[in-house]
C-alpha cells in the first residue's frame, strides 16, 4: 500500500503542474542558452524542484548534499515535509531547514536509518543517489532481488540492485561504457536531469490499454480500449498450415460492432503454438492468416505464439511476421510471444526482429507458485519478472512497442497447474465472512484467504496501476488484460 501510495502522490503532484507553462531559466545567470541541461533546468525551476541560489544563479557545477537531494527527491515525489519535524537521525536537528523533508522521505521510504545518523552534510555520492531513487518509487525489495544482474560498470562493488534498477529504466547514466562512478558526486544540473527523466516516465502521454474477448457473453463496456483483441481463429495443421474458427461467425461480429461502437481497433486474435511452424511454411502461415482478417473485416492482426523453442521455429515465425507485414500494410500487427525470463533462455523468438515488423511486441508471462509460512503463494506477473524482462529487451526492442499481458482471472493452485476464477466468482468469494483480502506490497498483487481452500491471487486495480508505472518508466506503459469477459470491473477502470 505505501508504494502505492508514493505512486499516487507524485502523479497527483505531477499531474497539478503538468499544465504549467515552463519558466525560462534566462534570469539564472550560469545557465547560458546552450547548456545540455538547460530545458531540465528549466523545468525544474518551475516546477519548483530547485530554486535559485541567493545570487540569481542556478548553482550549476554545485555538488549536492546528502539533505539537498532528499529535498528535492520530496519536492518532485510531492511528498509534504512534516511539521513541526521530529528526531529521525541522531545527528539532524529538528529545527534544520530540511528535517521536515527528511523525516517524510523517511516515512516513505526513501532513507533507511542503519545506525542512527544520515550526515545531511556529506556530499551525495551517486551510489546513494541511485539507492534513494529507487527506493522512492517502493522498489527496495526489489532492488536486493535483482543484486546479482549483470551491469556493464566494472567499478560497482555495492548496491548493485539500485544501480542496476537506476540505469535499467534510464534515470541514470554510467559515467563511461564501463564505469558508473559509484563514489562519484552528483551537481545541482545532474540531479536535475534526473529528476525530468523521471518525471516524463511516469507521464508518458502514449500509453493505452488493451484486451482480449473470447466471447459476447458478459463483454464489458470497452470504451476507453486502443483495441480488442478478438479470439476468432487459431492455427492448426493437417499436412500444411490452416485456420479453425475459435468463435462463431455470428459471434466475432457482435463482438466486432461492440468494439467499434466503443471506438477501438479490431484485431483477430489468432493463437499457435511450435506444432504449427514448420521450415518452408512461412508464406502459407501468412497466406491463411491474412484471408481470415480480409474475410472477417478486421483492421488487423495479434497474432501469439507459444512454446517456440528451436532455431527453426524462431525463424518460420519471424518469416511469417515479415510477410504479413508487407500483407497488412499499415493496419495494425502485434505479436504475443513469451517474455524472456530472469536466468532463462528462450530460443524460439528473435525479440529483435519481431519488434521491428510488429506494431506491438506483447509479452506474456509464465505461471509460478512458491511457498511461505505453509501457505502458496501465486502472484500473477509480479513486478520483478516484468523487470527482468523490460531490463533484459532494453535497446533490443523499442520500449514503445512493448506491452505486457495481465492475466484477468483469479489463480488458484491446488495441484501442478493453476485453475482460474473469472472476476464474479472472485467478488462473490471476498464476500463471504470467513474470505479476508489482502494486498502484497512485496509482488504488487492481491489475495484472498479463505477458510478450507487455498488463497486466490488477483490483479485489481492498485496491481494494474503499479504495473503501469513500472512499464512507463521503462519507456512503455502499454497493457493487455488476458480476458475481458470476466474480469473485474476496477481492474478494467484502472487500465490505461
Amino acid at each position: 500500500m505505501k508504494r502505492l501510495q508514493r505512486v499516487l502522490s507524485c502523479l497527483l503532484l505531477c499531474a497539478l503542474l503538468a499544465g504549467m507553462s515552463t519558466v525560462p531559466a534566462s534570469a539564472l545567470s550560469d545557465v547560458p542558452e546552450d547548456f545540455w541541461a538547460k530545458e531540465d533546468i528549466d523545468r525544474c525551476v518551475a516546477l519548483h524542484y530547485f530554486y535559485p541560489e541567493s545570487d540569481g544563479s542556478f548553482g550549476v557545477g554545485k555538488e549536492m548534499s546528502r539533505s539537498e537531494f532528499v529535498v528535492v527527491l520530496c519536492r518532485a515525489m510531492g511528498w509534504k515535509p512534516t511539521s513541526p519535524a521530529r528526531t529521525v537521525y541522531d545527528d539532524v536537528d529538528e529545527k534544520a531547514w530540511y528535517a521536515g523533508a527528511l523525516e517524510s522521505a523517511y516515512h516513505q521510504g526513501a532513507i533507511t536509518s542503519q545506525d542512527g545518523s544520515f550526515r545531511p552534510d556529506d556530499l551525495i555520492t551517486r551510489s546513494e543517489a541511485a539507492a534513494m531513487l529507487v527506493r522512492a518509487l517502493g522498489y527496495g525489495s526489489l532492488a536486493g532481488l535483482i543484486q546479482d544482474m549483470s551491469l556493464p560498470f566494472r567499478d560497482v562493488k555495492a548496491n548493485n540492485g539500485y544501480i542496476v534498477m537506476a540505469y535499467g529504466m534510464g534515470l541514470m547514466d554510467g559515467t563511461s561504457v564501463t564505469s558508473f562512478s559509484p563514489n562519484g558526486h552528483v551537481t545541482r544540473e545532474q540531479t536535475a536531469a534526473i529528476l525530468m527523466r523521471l518525471y516524463d516516465k511516469l507521464h508518458e502521454p502514449t500509453t493505452s490499454g488493451m484486451g482480449i474477448a473470447a466471447s459476447a457473453e458478459d463483454l464489458p463496456d470497452l470504451t476507453g480500449l486502443e483495441s480488442v483483441g478478438i479470439a476468432g481463429a487459431k492455427l492448426t495443421y493437417n499436412g500444411e498450415p490452416q485456420i479453425a474458427p475459435a468463435m462463431g461467425k455470428s459471434e466475432a461480429q457482435t463482438v466486432r460492432a461492440a468494439a467499434v461502437a466503443a471506438g477501438a481497433k479490431t484485431l483477430l486474435y489468432v493463437t499457435g503454438n511450435g506444432y504449427h511452424f514448420r521450415e518452408g511454411d512461412e508464406e502459407k502461415l501468412s497466406a491463411v492468416i491474412f484471408k481470415a482478417i480480409e474475410e472477417g473485416s478486421y483492421d488487423g492482426l495479434f497474432l501469439e505464439v507459444s512454446g517456440l523453442t528451436t532455431v527453426t521455429q524462431r525463424d518460420v515465425l519471424t518469416a511469417a511476421v515479415r510477410s504479413l507485414r508487407e500483407k497488412l500494410g499499415e493496419r495494425p500487427l502485434y505479436v504475443g510471444v513469451e517474455a524472456p525470463a530472469w536466468k532463462g533462455t528462450i530460443f524460439g523468438y528473435d525479440y529483435a526482429a519481431l519488434g521491428e515488423a510488429a506494431d506491438r511486441l506483447v509479452l506474456r508471462f509464465d505461471y509460478k507458485k512458491d511457498s511461505a509460512a505453509g501457505r502458496t503463494v501465486a502472484p500473477l506477473e509480479p513486478l520483478e519478472q516484468i523487470y527482468y524482462s523490460l531490463n533484459r529487451l532494453r535497446g533490443v526492442v523499442d520500449a514503445g512497442k512493448l506491452t505486457l499481458i495481465l492475466t484477468s482471472l483469479g489463480s488458484v493452485w491446488e495441484g501442478r497447474d493453476p485453475e482460474f476464477l473469472t472476476g464474479k466468482e472472485i467478488t462473490a468469494l471476498a464476500a463471504e465472512r470467513t474470505t479476508k483480502t489482502h494486498y502484497s506490497d512485496r509482488y504488487a498483487c492481491a489475495y484472498l484467504v479463505r477458510e478450507g481452500g487455498p488463497d486466490v491471487w488477483f490483479l485489481n486495480g492498485q496491481a494494474i496501476k503499479e504495473r503501469t508505472q513500472m512499464a512507463r518508466l521503462f519507456g512503455g506503459g502499454h497493457l493487455c488484460l488476458s480476458d475481458l469477459n470476466h474480469t473485474l470491473p476496477e481492474t478494467l477502470e484502472a487500465m490505461p
